[in-house]
């Protein structure tokens, strides 16, 4: 059956990498805040970071500081909230200068009706700070929200609340976006063009996902997913 876009009542989307093109801007941020710790267990953090995309800042460094500080690190270096506010330094430009997906506001034309929202694991002053000042913020009538509270958490409150009304499609480009819309009960599709999960093609190609390269291509053409592993729909 036919699912056209405009049947969605809400759009849920993560920010970095599908959004923006912020994925690097971020990895490199990682880098540079635990770098006083040492190469090695700078480029241990990334490789946590990687590994876990969607996850908050604030649980990406406690597990730094718990876990890979006290076996990789070659010196002694900054506190949790030094940590944090340089890694917030280093990402603060690279969020007002990346890259907008492409295709991004004519989705919006094509969809007036749907309720759009932003649910990231960035900081959500911050990201409430940057799409006002990139000048997007009014495209995201359901509202931005993103750390400290988990996607988890975050979808869970707007559900209850009826912030999110079904059918809702949840737009990701890492695993958690994915388990995050699935135990929400949203239907979800992969960004591919920017994500950084490693042999994406055959995770997406085993759990039986959609994907799409980019929003653009979303708006541009159509998608078969299975919902609830059921039903084809397309749109």
């Amino acid at each position: 059956m036919n699912y056209p876009a405009n049947d969605y009542a809400t759009l849920v989307f993560d920010c970095d990498g599908v959004v923006l093109d912020s994925n690097k801007v971020k990895t490199e941020a990682f880098y540079q805040a635990t770098l006083p710790y040492g190469e090695a267990a700078a480029q241990a953090m990334v490789d946590y970071h990687v590994a876990n995309g969607g996850v908050s800042r604030y649980k990406k460094f406690a597990y730094f500081l718990e876990q890979i500080a006290p076996t990789h690190a070659e010196h002694q270096g900054p506190d949790l909230d030094a940590l944090l506010q340089a890694y917030a330094s280093h990402v603060r430009e690279g969020l007002l200068s990346c890259e907008m997906a492409p295709g991004l506001e004519v989705l919006r034309q094509q969809v007036p009706d749907a309720r759009w929202l932003i649910v990231s694991g960035g900081d959500q002053s911050e990201l409430r700070d940057v799409f006002a000042q990139r000048g997007i913020s009014e495209w995201f009538d359901g509202g931005i929200f993103g750390s400290p509270d988990t996607k988890d958490e975050i979808l869970a409150r707007e559900m209850a609340s009826g912030n999110i009304s079904q059918p809702a499609l949840f737009l990701g480009d890492s695993k958690y976006d994915h388990q995050a819309a699935r135990a929400a009960g949203l239907d979800f599709v992969f960004v591919s063009g920017w994500s950084e999960v490693i042999d994406w093609s055959s995770w997406v190609a085993e759990q039986g996902i959609c994907s799409v390269d980019s929003i653009q291509s979303l708006q541009s053409q159509g998608v078969g997913m299975q919902v609830n592993g059921q039903s084809p729909y397309s749109f």
